[in-house]
């Protein structure tokens, strides 16, 4: 887009001064490529830096957890940012599949947490049980994004048939967190057999529906008490668990509760340009790092669905 075209009180302008102030490098690039027409290299170029010996990414490249070590959720965000840029292949992904094959669980998958090395600065992640066992939480999103983009490679086999296993679990559950619901659709977006895909989509979203887990009236939702187990800072909205059109989430919603959802991101817009975060984060940094990310994101979903910015 050109930045001419964008008017001195448009979102879009305001988010880009927003960007310009608070971001990340990593972000900075990530928003001249998405919105600036700016190119595909320097991202790439960012995104490295936070490339680890083993092959995982870590450094904080999701701000929430933090220390130099790699994470599986590092893994999941490195592969969000170079789908967008169209560089999720090759060696990139030949390698990161290498360190998911290090990490994975006897069932498979990839742990929702690791330790940190002995010595190294404590990045807080939770709990971590001995022998961890595989979770949806990490492993679908890794494996969605690598499907999609065609990826193949032996670490996929077993992880594919696990991601199958928790989404069809997660249908029986009789309250699942809205973050696996967020993981499982991750992960039917990229799975290679479609048609059981859309399939295992809708009776997912029959179960979302009937147990209340998406604010489909986002205003109407800060007055009333988040489903039972669910923290009372995180609620998810119709636009997160169905950020494009071509979300395989999608057809849970209306146009009216689309559309009503999407007003509320819009509005939501700050006034220093940038979008809340609407989650509690561990650390001072991760918030102020997460912001800009947020605002991409938005500003992606807002532009996919047609809206002007």
């Amino acid at each position: 887009m050109d930045r001419s075209a964008a008017a001195p009180s448009s979102p879009l302008a305001r988010a880009e001064q927003f960007v310009w102030l608070t971001a990340r490098v990593l972000e900075q690039r990530r928003f001249a490529y998405h919105f600036l027409g700016g190119g595909a290299d320097p991202v790439e170029t960012a995104l490295t830096a936070y490339l680890g010996d083993d092959g995982g990414y870590g450094h904080a490249l999701e701000p929430d957890l933090r220390g130099p070590h790699s994470r599986p959720q590092h893994a999941a965000h490195a592969l969000r940012v170079l789908d967008g840029i169209g560089r999720c292949g090759g060696r990139r992904a030949e390698g990161l599949c290498r360190y998911l094959t290090e990490i994975t669980t006897p069932d498979g998958a990839l742990p929702a947490h690791r330790p940190a090395p002995p010595g190294s600065p404590a990045a807080f992640g939770g709990p971590v049980a001995d022998g961890p066992a595989g979770d949806l939480l990490t492993t679908g999103p890794v494996v969605g994004l690598l499907h999609r983009n065609d990826v193949w490679h032996a670490w996929l086999f077993r992880a594919t048939d696990f991601c199958w296993a928790a989404v069809a679990a997660l249908e029986e559950r009789a309250a699942p967190r809205a973050e696996e619901v967020l993981a499982a659709v991750a992960f039917l977006d990229g799975a290679p057999d479609r048609p059981r895909a859309l399939a295992a989509a809708e009776r997912l979203g029959r179960r979302v529906r009937k147990q209340g887990l998406v604010a489909l009236d986002p205003e109407a939702a800060r007055a009333t008490p988040p489903p039972h187990g669910h923290p009372p800072d995180r609620r998810i909205f119709v636009h997160e668990v169905a950020p494009t059109p071509g979300s395989p989430a999608r057809a849970w919603f209306t146009d009216t509760e689309v559309e009503r959802s999407l007003d509320f991101l819009a509005d939501s817009q700050c006034e220093d340009g940038g979008w809340p975060l609407r989650r509690s984060t561990r650390a001072p940094g991760a918030a102020l790092e997460s912001r800009p990310i947020v605002t991409i994101e938005a500003l992606l979903t807002l532009r996919a669905y047609g809206r002007a910015l």
